[in-house]
């Protein structure tokens, strides 16, 4: 459990997968969670990010990680998303902008790297997909490629205190990445080797989710990259 306010890392697995962050997309105001996740890890998820918990499809899917991303002041979401999932997610997230991205790339989880100052995006997105993104989460967006990949989303979790970004970044990229966000980023794994950090890491403010296979090493890692300097042993 987390103690006086400090940051935390802890590590999970949703449905029998250590890939946790296709389940799950948080922010410093909210944690959207597949349905279904079972009580013990909700716990964990609640004492570790310390922020509401909603449940949700998005498409009728549990892959709520992949298919939307925000941060406090939006929540972005793929074009499958129907139409009373949006009311039901509107509903739960009073002063939270809510928004559908018009684009047929709709794994927007994977395509959005964003915290409370900056958004990184899929390069191949249209003006008017960046326009709703710059607006819903209300910050300066940039659209290009980090280490060659276009899919930015599944490569870097970042919050308003830190970020882990995939080790195949160049130097220039990582400088334009801190200087981008305004926090430290540091390049690392999750779930002993996994580079797509994103896809088993789901981090705020407060703390950090980690897929179970992640390394000692590793852990260490996230949490000097994440914790703006305040970590908090995980049990």
């Amino acid at each position: 459990m987390a103690r006086d306010g400090k940051f935390e890392l802890a590590l999970l697995s949703l449905f029998g997968n250590t890939n946790i962050g296709v389940y799950m997309t948080a922010s410093d105001k909210y944690v959207i969670v597949a349905q279904g996740v079972e009580g013990k890890e909700m716990e964990t998820i609640s004492s570790v990010l310390r922020v509401p918990i909603v449940e949700a499809l998005v498409g009728g899917s549990r892959l709520v990680g992949v298919l939307a991303a925000g941060n406090s002041k939006g929540l972005l979401l793929g074009s499958t998303v129907r139409e009373d999932e949006v009311d039901a997610l509107k509903a739960a997230l009073p002063g939270v902008d809510v928004a559908v991205v018009p684009s047929r790339n709709n794994a927007v989880g994977n395509l959005v790297a964003a915290n409370d100052r900056a958004a990184l995006v899929y390069p191949g997105f249209d003006r008017e997909a960046i326009r709703v993104i710059r607006d819903t989460l209300d910050v300066e967006v940039e659209a290009r490629a980090i280490a060659g990949i276009t899919t930015v989303g599944s490569i870097l979790t970042v919050t308003n205190k830190g970020g882990l970004v995939h080790p195949d970044v160049s130097e220039e990229e990582l400088e334009f990445l801190r200087d981008f966000f305004k926090v430290p980023i540091l390049t690392g794994t999750v779930n002993f080797g996994m580079s797509f950090v994103r896809t088993g890491l789901v981090a705020n403010s407060f703390g950090a989710l980690a897929g179970s296979d992640t390394t000692g090493p590793e852990a260490v890692r996230i949490q000097m990259a994440l914790s703006g300097g305040e970590v908090e042993e995980s049990e």
